[in-house]
């Protein structure tokens, strides 16, 4: 029996979806992806209802899935980061049932022990055979690892692969095998590959981010653990890649020999690849182009799954052998807890996805942010939501200083035998308030939970409220 079908509708039907199921769908195209909303609104046509869906996140490509909602052919909601599109209406109430949240590496580990069962997963696929075997590296629309696909494939009940670039079969150098997969779709287009380029990874030009950087990374030095052997993860924001590229200097000027880069690979850490400054790049999620080719071309480029990048149910991951983790915050508050799932009015806007997954395995986490935004201190008594816990963050690095977490003294004296400007995370709080005015207390109306945090234990750490 041939797995190849004749167009959506069939493979749907063939993995016979019904009322109340779970579907789910990984986020490797991004901002440019067409799958999620094209097997909704099939389904949408096909009068099914009450659909959970399970994805690695959301982007705001995916706005039609508010109609869905409100139509209730979507009643839940599973993922480890929205985008502020689609969190707007989380947060104003679409809808019934709160949203869990849970990160990169509890969501592989749900799937994998039982704990979210999936009925189908929709795996977007920018090159397949006939039979299923499917890579993410090749095609028009290549967007380097499908590593958040891998738990989906494993344990769905029915896998559905859907590409618009069949080849040959056997393809060779799969990702996701054949033995995994139920049907296979061929389709005019999955996405847009320019949106699998996030919108901030571009390096920063301005004198304050540039500022920070050089800060974190003499801090990173200054720690002693940037020697031989080192390994790291940075985020994809401006600040976070003004900081790699520092570090890169100075690993080129000192001799210095990672291990491993690993996380969302911008074409920065491709660079210090290609430069020497790591000997291997551990990849669950390309950023941007660059990213894409050099996974396809480089050896020392290898993709991982989600489970083997920070699952804490795992035999081992990734995430627990990193030396240091550079990240962003939207919030910070003085005892070190970071919020990135809501904005200064508790609006919905991120997510974990693998913040609090490497936070917890490195053995240095640095933040990195501008003391203030919009006139709004980053720094305040209480984060509204709480990501990623004060006790595995360890410096907060700002223009106006280094704050360093008090259950790291060694580290304070490390970094100011180094001269380096280390404050009181409560006085920068007050330097905040000083250029800025008093940060006014958001108080929540607590009416109505509309999404679940789940940490890294996958116990419940927070609630965010509708606003």
């Amino acid at each position: 029996m041939s797995k190849l079908c004749q167009n959506l509708r069939q493979a749907i039907q063939g993995a016979g979806l019904r009322d109340g199921m779970t579907i789910s769908f990984h986020h490797h195209l991004r901002n440019g992806d067409y799958v999620l909303n094209m097997v909704l609104q099939e389904a949408a046509q096909m009068g099914i209802r009450d659909l959970t869906v399970n994805a690695s996140s959301l982007f705001d490509c995916h706005r039609p899935l508010i109609g869905h909602i409100q139509n209730e052919v979507v009643t839940g909601i599973i993922t480890d980061y929205a985008a502020a599109g689609i969190g707007r209406a989380i947060s104003e109430g679409v809808l019934k049932k709160p949203v869990t949240f849970l990160t990169h590496g509890t969501r592989p580990s749900n799937i994998l022990n039982g704990t979210d069962h999936i009925d189908i997963a929709f795996l977007a696929a920018p090159t397949s055979d006939c039979e299923g075997n499917c890579s993410g590296k090749y095609g028009p629309s290549a967007c380097g690892s499908l590593g958040y696909a891998f738990a989906d494939a494993q344990r769905a009940d029915k896998v559905v692969i859907i590409s618009d670039n069949l080849v040959e079969y056997p393809l060779c150098d799969p990702s996701i095998t054949e033995d995994l997969v139920d049907f296979v779709v061929q389709v005019d287009a999955i996405g847009n590959p320019a949106g699998i380029v996030s919108g901030t990874t571009q390096m920063p030009k301005d004198p304050i981010a540039l500022k920070i950087a050089g800060y974190a990374a003499q801090a990173i030095y200054a720690s002693g653990l940037l020697k031989e052997g080192f390994s790291f993860q940075t985020g994809a924001g401006g600040a976070s890649l003004a900081v790699a590229d520092s570090m890169k200097r100075i690993m080129l000027s000192e001799k210095i020999h990672g291990s491993y880069a690993l996380g969302g690979i911008t074409g920065y850490m491709v660079d210090m690849l290609e430069a020497g400054c790591f000997r291997a790049i551990q990849d669950v999620q390309c950023f941007d182009l660059e990213a894409v080719r050099s996974i396809r071309e480089n050896p020392g480029h290898v993709e991982i799954t989600a489970a083997q990048y920070a699952s804490p149910t795992a035999k081992s991951n990734a995430a627990s052998h990193l030396d240091v983790v550079v990240l962003g915050a939207t919030q910070i508050d003085t005892e070190f807890n970071i919020n990135v799932h809501t904005d200064s009015n508790n609006l919905i806007m991120g997510g974990s996805g693998g913040h609090t997954d490497v936070a917890a395995g490195a053995k240095l986490t640095v933040i990195v942010a501008p003391l203030s935004r919009a006139r709004m201190s980053i720094v305040v008594d209480r984060v509204f939501t709480v990501s990623t816990p004060g006790s595995d963050v360890d410096l907060l690095v700002t223009q106006y200083g280094i704050a360093v977490n008090p259950r790291r003294p060694e580290l304070k004296a490390a970094l100011k035998d180094a001269r380096l400007p280390v404050a009181d995370i409560r006085e920068l709080q007050r330097t905040a308030a000083a250029l800025n005015g008093p940060a006014k207390p958001f108080r929540p109306a607590k009416e109505r939970v509309v999404a679940q945090v789940f940490g890294r234990n996958n116990q419940l750490q927070d609630l965010i409220y509708g606003v």
